[in-house]
């Protein structure tokens, strides 16, 4: 009688323990299960802003400044890419969009090429060591075959040259420079109309596709 009861005590005991025992993997089971639930949850997270992120950046924004005016006001016969000699202040501003080349155009000095009438405004955390000049005239980068040719097609063919576009060539600024010869007043209105007839044909065509 007394090992029965005995018996049945240490029964008792061995469950009490057993139902420790699977409490606590119980426990331990749902812990690990709420944290892969967690770090799946996070893990979505991150790859949703990764690919918000991703549709943020737009594809051909290499370009930092265009000179529409120019294309308006003249025939561009040739273009040409040349280098920019920039201060480092410069380089941040135009890192940030602060160039107008809407009034530039090429000029020689001494053999050598310039970029005159450009403007470049200083971020206000710009070094105070260093005086900031926003109108400056800035030196291109060309050799002297291009120089030369430069200069004949401005002095012996009458070509004005002028600023296109400023733009990023890997960690570069590079400028597009045109040989221009000036449109006529009907030159213009004729571009003009041509511009209206083509946002009209698109309206149109879209127009048509809809219906």
């Amino acid at each position: 009688m007394v090992k029965a009861i005995v018996s049945v005590v240490n029964w008792k005991n061995n469950l009490s323990f057993s139902n420790k025992r699977l409490s606590q993997i119980s426990l331990l089971f749902f812990a690990i299960h709420g944290e892969i639930r967690y770090n799946q949850r996070q893990f979505t997270i991150n790859k949703q802003r990764i690919t918000m992120t991703k549709k943020k950046v737009k594809v051909g924004s290499n370009t930092i400044a265009l000179n529409k005016r120019a294309r308006h006001e003249y025939f561009i016969e040739d273009e040409i890419e040349a280098g920019l000699e920039l201060q480092g202040w410069e380089v941040k501003s135009m890192r940030a969009g602060k160039a107008n080349i809407s009034d530039s155009y090429i000029i020689f000095k001494n053999g050598e090429a310039y970029l005159f009438g450009a403007t470049i405004q200083p971020l206000s955390l710009a070094s105070t060591h260093v005086v900031c000049d926003p109108t400056r005239t800035r030196k291109l980068l060309l050799n002297k075959r291009e120089l030369d040719n430069l200069f004949g097609k401005s002095s012996r063919d009458g070509f004005t040259i002028v600023a296109l576009s400023l733009y990023w060539k890997g960690p570069w600024a590079k400028i597009k420079i045109g040989l221009a010869k000036g449109k006529k007043q009907h030159d213009k209105r004729d571009d003009i109309k041509e511009r209206e007839w083509k946002v009209a044909k698109e309206r149109i065509m879209k127009n048509a596709h809809r219906g």
